[in-house]
């Protein structure tokens, strides 16, 4: 009987719930926004560099490095020669070594150039096909799979850069042998190939220069002197190859944290660390979490304050009705507990709406990320703890805005009440 009269009474102004709920909407939907993408964010990041310790790139900025080469979310910094990274892959204390060479992409997603190695590194399975084995063969993730509809047997060319309206290279046709198993990881936004498809691909943008000091050579010939020796030295076939970046797993601590001081000493390449980068990077976006987890909350306060104006304002209108139902037997408590419960109840209203406008939310939030930055959030995770706990702290606003006008309720004079009206 009380519980429905609460109800009732929750919408005996409209107007004074409706801001009260969506108020309390609004805080609820983005904290648990915040929530989700806080977590799922640090998951994604977190997964993508298990068992990396540094990474060998090009000088410039280690955070742009870690992002280009582990996560494939920004440009790289640069280029670095194959046979000067090679000598540091081939160290002893180097446990494990994945080169990366890229610089096209197919509507948007990345066409890696790697070795084998890359698939064992992340534990990846292949669902359909096989591994590319030839050249401008190619093994595609399961959301490209899923999203452009690629299957095994397509060709396609691929397009220069990082952007769709780049030049097409429309010399060379990539053909699809495998489809990954779906892994969570960022291997599920891209397109795997060998290295040497990469280097093919570019070959023909350096013709010209090619040709052009070839026929300068030949304009001046070599004259052998009488004695000169010959010396047939082993050419590296690698020589004068270049690529983006070396994933390296170390075997001993001391090369982990020697190598970021001794790489750029010595060579033109710079060794970042993962960890360190993204711990900076969670630093930074901890700041902004934590700025919109506030304002939320502050939101909510001034969801909580709504609640005691409407509860307070319109108990002087509700007191006869009160002293009405303590004459027909309803306890000071029962009052007490009438009046919580219509708070409650907004409380409950707006919680669930914002849990659902929440996800809406992220879902938009997740397909603008997977368009810009091919990095997709799941909207339909449920965080029992951390959102049982913005339950109650939902809840608890509302007891607290209710605490009052309860015991006006609670307090309520009878006799006086009648004799006034």
């Amino acid at each position: 009987m009380i519980s429905k009269i609460a109800w009732k009474n929750t919408w005996f102004k409209p107007l004074n719930t409706f801001l009260s709920i969506i108020l309390l909407t609004a805080s609820v939907s983005i904290i648990s926004i915040l929530i989700l993408l806080q977590k799922q964010f640090e998951e994604k990041f977190s997964s993508s560099m298990d068992n990396i310790d540094l990474v060998l790139g090009a000088k410039g900025s280690p955070l742009q490095l870690i992002l280009s080469s582990v996560y494939q979310i920004d440009a790289p910094p640069g280029n670095i020669s194959y046979t000067e990274a090679e000598a540091w892959m081939n160290k002893p204390m180097v446990e494990s070594a994945v080169p990366l060479a890229y610089g096209d992409n197919y509507l948007g997603y990345k066409i890696v150039g790697t070795t084998e190695n890359y698939t064992k590194h992340f534990d990846l399975k292949i669902q359909q096909g096989n591994l590319f084995a030839k050249d401008f063969e190619v093994v595609v993730g399961s959301n490209i799979a899923a999203n452009i509809g690629l299957k095994i047997g397509d060709t396609f060319f691929g397009t220069h850069g990082d952007v769709e309206e780049g030049e097409v290279h429309d010399h060379h046709a990539y053909k699809v042998v495998g489809i990954l198993v779906p892994s969570g990881k960022v291997a599920d936004q891209l397109i795997l190939t060998n290295i040497a498809s990469v280097w093919h691909m570019h070959d023909h943008e350096h013709k010209g220069h090619a040709e052009e000091a070839h026929n300068h050579s030949a304009e001046e010939p070599h004259v052998h002197t009488e004695g000169e020796e010959h010396h047939h030295e082993e050419v590296n076939p690698h020589e004068g190859k270049e690529i983006t970046a070396v994933l390296l797993k170390l075997r001993n601590n001391m090369a982990k944290m020697t190598w970021p001081r001794i790489i750029p000493q010595n060579t033109e390449m710079q060794a970042a660390s993962p960890a360190l980068e993204v711990n900076r990077l969670f630093a930074l976006f901890g700041v902004g979490i934590s700025a919109l987890t506030y304002l939320a909350y502050g939101i909510m306060f001034i969801s909580g304050i709504s609640i005691f104006v409407a509860l307070y304002n319109t108990l002087k209108e509700r007191r006869y009705e009160f002293a009405l139902l303590r004459i027909t037997g309803a306890t000071k408590f029962q009052l007490l507990w009438l009046v919580l419960l219509e708070s409650i109840f907004l409380c409950t209203i707006g919680f669930i709406l914002g849990i659902v406008f929440g996800r809406i939310g992220l879902y938009f939030l997740s397909v603008s990320s997977q368009e810009e930055f091919k990095m997709a959030f799941d909207p339909f995770e449920f965080l029992w703890k951390e959102e049982g706990m913005l339950f109650v702290a939902t809840l608890a606003v509302g007891i607290v805005a209710a605490i009052i006008p309860a015991i006006k309720a609670y307090s309520l004079n009878i006799s006086k009440t009648l004799a006034n009206a």
